[in-house]
């Protein structure tokens, strides 16, 4: 019996996205990171619900996604995140920028 893989359909797809947005939580500015896809805010940490796949900016729900913990990922660690709308769990690498003060804030969440 063969079985035959088809990767291609499974893996996620990946579209770089680096766009200047206003956050919607906390109202600042935030610039393109200009060597990665900015996916969350770097001052208060939160995302917005907007991609199925990583870039797409498909998905219909558009709500807020609120940092709710942190874990370690590799040599860095993922931002732990709740949608306020439809409570779909999400994950986004920490950017280089963002605030120090309120990763060390979530990571307080792990322990609680």
């Amino acid at each position: 019996m063969a079985i035959s893989l088809h990767l291609s359909t499974n893996m996620k797809r990946f579209t770089m996205k680096d766009e200047a947005f206003l956050c919607e939580n906390c109202h600042q500015q935030v610039a393109k990171l200009n060597y990665t896809a900015r996916d969350h805010c770097p001052y208060c940490l939160y995302s917005k619900h907007v991609d199925i796949n990583p870039g797409d900016r498909k998905n219909p729900c558009q709500g807020l996604l609120e940092p709710i913990g942190i874990e370690k990922y590799r040599d860095t660690f993922k931002i732990i995140y709740r949608c306020q709308k439809c409570h779909q769990l999400h994950k986004n690498i920490v950017a280089s920028d963002d605030s120090m003060d309120q990763i060390i804030e979530l990571s307080k969440n792990n322990y609680e």
